[in-house]
This record gives C-alpha cells, structure tokens and sequence, in this order.
C-alpha cells in the first residue's frame, strides 16, 4: 500500500500532547462529592462503568489516526517498478517482384516470406517496425509502427501480383528498395536499427545502387541482414496460357555476392533460404541477435483504499457519541 499525501499523515502526531493533556487534566480533576476519607469506601467493588469512562477518548484518538490516513490517501498498485524489456527499430524491405511468385517455397516465395516474417513480427511486441516493399520502383507500406495489428494487416495485402498488374514496374530494385528503409531510419534515435532486405534475384532497376545504399545504411548506424530466398538450380514458375495455369523451369540467379557485400558493410550477416524451414530458421536467428535492453518505468492503475478506514471513523465516532449520552453521561 502507498500513501498520495504521506504529510497528513503527521496529523495523528497530534495523539501524542493529547493524550498527555488528558492524563495531567484527570489527575486535577476534583471530586464533586468532599468526604473526610475514602476508606470506608475502599472494599467496595468497582462499576463496570469506571473500565468504561476512558473509551470516549480512546476512540476520539483513534479517529485521529484514521482521519490523517484517510486523508493521506492509502493506495494499491499492482506494479510500480523499473523494469527492462527488449525493443528496437526495424524495417523490413521485401522484394514483390513477379519472380517471387515461384513455387520452390509453399505455396510460393512471396506467401512463405509473408508467413514467417509474420511470426516474427508477433514474436517481438515491443519493437517498431515498419514494411517497405520493391520491384522495379520502392514504396513504404507501412511506417515503423508499435500497432503490430495494423502493421500485420498491411503485411496480408502484399501480393507480387502488383506488378504484374502494372501497379509498379517489374524488376528487381534492390538499391531502391534498401534506400526506401533507410529513408524511414535515418532520424531514428533507437540504440539498435535494422533493415531485414529479402529478395530472390539481382539488381536490375533502379537509380541506387544496392552497394550504394548500404553505404548510405552505415553512415546512419543502421545493421542490414539480407537473405537470399529462393531454391537452387531451376524453380517451377506459374505461367497464365489458354489452357489455364502452366508450369515452367525458371532459373534461380540471386546475386549472392552483392547481398554479402552489402551485410558486411553495414555489420549485418547474409543468409540463404533454400526452403520454408530455412527461411524459418534465418529468421529465428535474426530474432536472437538482435535483443536491446531498454529501462522502463511500468505503472498500473491505482486503486483508492480509503473506505475501510472511513467506514471505521464512523463507526467509532458513531460509538463514543453513544457512550457518552448513555452509560456514561454525566450530570453537572
């Protein structure tokens, strides 16, 4: 229990010259009645009332005590404490590019990538993050965001199909789509920031160059890990025709020494995902990596205790009243 006003608690600081200006007063007080000598009334039994006539001042005391508490403002909080939790800023910059809608991941590349950076996602609550997306050109889906719901929303509205569909161009913008994080990073104040880049090919658009960018990355502090999706060898790719959806063997180019290149500079590392359980473990040791320690202060909702302790004046104040105009009245 905490007090709000812990100074009126110094109001029952008062009991003390009271209860000494109550002792003094009744060792002066006089008799009403003189009589010689009190002996022939010494083997008289006493009044129940004579153990009674010092509760009028007991309780007033005791109101006293109860008034400074109720007054001081008693408390309960289920946590009020300095605590850590892990939190960093992180963008992730994912290629949507018509390639990704190969099948050498399942269902395809674009939906595997979608489903496990979703679970990475929910498995960091305390994070900012944010989504960015390239093809031929980059835009931000989404800002860096606590909103991890709304964030998670967005990230089901990818699709590769935007390009086919000549929302953006076609192609593979990796410096673009690596600028576009930065861009989202730059002024963040975090102690950690991070790009997670995913794609499935190589540069082949764009006014950045990737390496260009990740020069860009590491003047402003930021730690880039790239991964490399997509099997090795051929891959199945779906083709529209007049006889519905045909399968044929697409060639899986990643430029894999760009992407180390570009992991180096910035202090980050490349991985490659040749199937869903390796994309699922490149991501589990991101996740590992990267933990900052941040200190914060938690408060709950406190709770006014006051009641008790005002039902018990009442009570109290209710009972000396009561005394003091019954078994303990006085005539003058």
């Amino acid at each position: 229990m905490i007090f709000a006003n812990r100074a009126c608690l110094l109001i029952m600081l008062a009991v003390i010259p009271l209860t000494i200006w109550y002792i003094l007063k009744g060792r002066k007080r006089k008799a009403s009645l003189a009589v010689p000598s009190l002996a022939p009334y010494s083997s008289l039994p006493k009044s129940w009332k004579s153990y009674l006539q010092h509760l009028p001042f007991i309780f007033s005391m005791a109101s006293i005590v109860l008034l400074s508490i109720i007054l001081a403002r008693p408390q309960t909080t289920d946590s009020w404490q300095d605590t850590e939790i892990e939190g960093i800023d992180i963008m992730m910059c994912m290629d949507v590019s018509t390639s990704m809608l190969a099948e050498d991941l399942k269902p395809n590349r674009i939906e595997a990538a979608k489903e496990v950076a979703s679970q990475f996602i929910a498995g960091r609550p305390n994070d900012n993050i944010g989504l960015s997306i390239f093809a031929g050109e980059a835009f931000t889906q989404c800002p860096m965001t606590v909103d991890h719901a709304v964030l998670l929303n967005m990230f089901q509205n990818v699709s590769s199909d935007i390009a086919a569909r000549g929302i953006i161009d076609d192609g593979t913008a990796i410096g673009m789509g690596l600028a576009n994080a930065i861009s989202r990073l730059k002024d963040s104040e975090a102690k950690s920031k991070v790009i997670i880049l995913l794609t499935d090919g190589s540069n082949n658009r764009g006014e950045i160059s990737p390496l260009t960018a990740a020069e860009m990355a590491k003047s402003f502090g930021i730690r880039v890990y790239t991964i490399g999706v997509g099997t090795n060898g051929t891959a199945p790719y779906p083709v529209q025709s007049a006889f519905g959806t045909q399968y044929v063997n697409m060639a899986v180019e990643i430029d894999e020494d760009m992407l180390r290149r570009i992991a180096t500079e910035t202090d980050g590392i490349y991985y490659r995902a040749t199937s869903n359980s390796k994309l699922q473990e490149v991501y589990e040791q991101i996740d590992k990596l990267e933990r900052t320690k941040l200190q914060v202060k938690e408060f709950s909702r406190n709770e006014e205790e006051y009641q008790p302790f005002a039902l018990a004046l009442v009570l109290l104040l209710l009972a000396s009243v009561i005394l003091k105009q019954t078994v303990l009245r006085t005539i003058p």
